[in-house]
């Protein structure tokens, strides 16, 4: 059974594409997006950046380490059983989000650290060649959609404007990463075009993948 408190930490649009997750990967995608939003609130309520990078360490150590050695009370720990001991996969979201704790403007690698993270986690779940290619069109969009500084936008523009996204049809198990990248096409950083994506849209995206 889904932990109903993970999934309440994900935004609207992370959950509808949870959604339509099969049973069987639906645990996995539930902790790895759970452990992402996780990730970017101890970046983004830094005050101190060593004590985020100490609470970053802390994950960086257990996803490097076996689940039976794991504490006990961490319900994103426990929710990770699912990944069957492959959870090393995730590391690159840590590291990808510690990439992002330095002084804005943030150099072109340190924001692609975040979608290199995100896009070998995705692909993780699947060994389609375009998984992790479209994982990174997603990153590269939710990342423009977050960001505020003007160079980083224009580095993140950038990349969007030479990244390919034409969709592909994923394997069922990969459904949400097809809304994800579905969603990511249709606005690439623009917050006006993001809140104004159809309801008719979402649907076919999570019914078709495309």
């Amino acid at each position: 059974m889904l932990d109903e408190t993970l999934i309440e930490t994900l935004p609207p649009l992370w959950r509808l594409a949870l959604a339509y997750a099969p049973k069987a990967t639906k645990g996995q995608w539930l902790t790895l997006l759970a452990l992402d939003i996780r990730l970017a609130g101890v970046v983004r309520g830094a005050r101190e950046p060593i004590l985020a990078q100490m609470r970053l360490a802390w994950w960086r150590d257990r996803l490097n380490d076996k689940s039976a050695n794991w504490p006990k009370g961490e319900p994103l720990l426990a929710a990770m059983h699912c990944w069957n001991d492959q959870h090393g996969a995730l590391v690159g979201l840590v590291d990808g989000w510690e990439a992002l704790l330095g002084e804005a403007p943030l150099a072109a690698e340190a924001l692609l650290a975040l979608a290199d993270g995100r896009a070998a986690a995705c692909a993780a779940l699947s060994s389609h060649a375009e998984a992790e290619r479209m994982a990174r069109g997603w990153a590269l969009a939710d990342l423009a959609a977050h960001v505020s500084d003007a160079q980083e936008l224009v580095l993140l523009a950038d990349q969007m404007a030479a990244h390919d996204w034409q969709a592909s049809r994923l394997p069922r198990s990969m459904r949400p990463l097809a809304v994800l990248h579905g969603i990511a096409a249709r606005h690439r950083g623009d917050v006006a075009k993001l809140q104004s994506i159809s309801v008719f849209t979402l649907i076919r995206l999570g019914l078709f993948g495309v």
